[in-house]
């Protein structure tokens, strides 16, 4: 049974509550755009292209892309944010003691679209509610 977190722990939690607020938010909009490019890519047979011939950002086939292939950068940044994301969830994790299936929950807001915008509002209240429960009524926060 998962005992909570220690008081110690507080400023590195309210840290890593901070940066995983912004990954998530970042994190979700590169997914939605992940999903975007993908229903154009196995959908239509284009891919976003940026700065081409045809102009500043269109849609072209992959095959005839000759500048920035835009789809190939969202499916990078989209997989390192989602390292990002991840490892604020492993600490908050650790930090907060959560379950493992809450820590795997949390992790699918990286891949199941528009939820990392509903855990990034959820979160935050459950680990305060966690500081909460720790914090004696006198102490500041």
């Amino acid at each position: 049974m998962p005992q909570g977190p220690r008081p110690a722990d507080v400023p590195r939690i309210r840290r890593t509550v901070s940066v995983y607020k912004v990954s998530s938010v970042i994190t979700g909009t590169f997914l939605l755009l992940l999903c975007l490019m993908m229903v154009l890519r196995y959908g239509f047979g284009v891919d976003i292209e940026l700065g081409g011939p045809y102009g500043f950002l269109t849609l072209t086939p992959k095959e005839q892309i000759t500048a920035i292939n835009l789809s190939t950068f969202i499916l990078i940044v989209h997989g390192w944010l989602y390292v990002l994301y991840l490892a604020c969830d492993f600490l908050l994790w650790r930090y907060i003691r959560f379950s493992f299936g809450r820590f795997l929950f949390i992790a699918l807001g990286g891949i199941i679209p528009l939820l990392s915008f509903f855990l990034e509002r959820r979160v935050p209240r459950d680990v305060e509610a966690a500081i909460a429960r720790i914090q004696p009524a006198g102490v500041p926060a």
